[in-house]
């Protein structure tokens, strides 16, 4: 870990995507799926819908999200050029 920085400090940005992608993959692939099988096997046929937990609330849960991932996707971009410590039309060259 750079600086002696924890694993907190410098994994944070891909845990929270990686969370966020097993939220999704539940909540719209394998809760359906599961809802479906039991009340097929309890009841012999599909009665109710699943209805996806993180879209209560009008989606909220979404859009906090979003604006955490892309926020930290931004802070990330500008720390990396921070570190280089050039403008990019520096390291580009002149165009012509």
């Amino acid at each position: 870990m750079p600086n002696g920085s924890s694993w907190m400090q410098t994994r944070w940005r891909p845990a929270m995507g990686f969370t966020y992608m097993i939220i999704c993959i539940f909540d719209f692939i394998i809760a359906p799926v599961l809802w479906s099988l039991v009340q097929a096997l309890q009841a012999g046929n599909v009665t109710l819908q699943w209805s996806p937990l993180t879209l209560i609330a009008g989606g909220f849960f979404h859009i906090a999200m979003g604006a955490v991932l892309g926020v930290a996707a931004w802070t990330r971009g500008t720390e990396k050029v921070a570190t280089i410590g050039t403008p990019r039309e520096n390291i580009e060259g002149p165009r012509g």
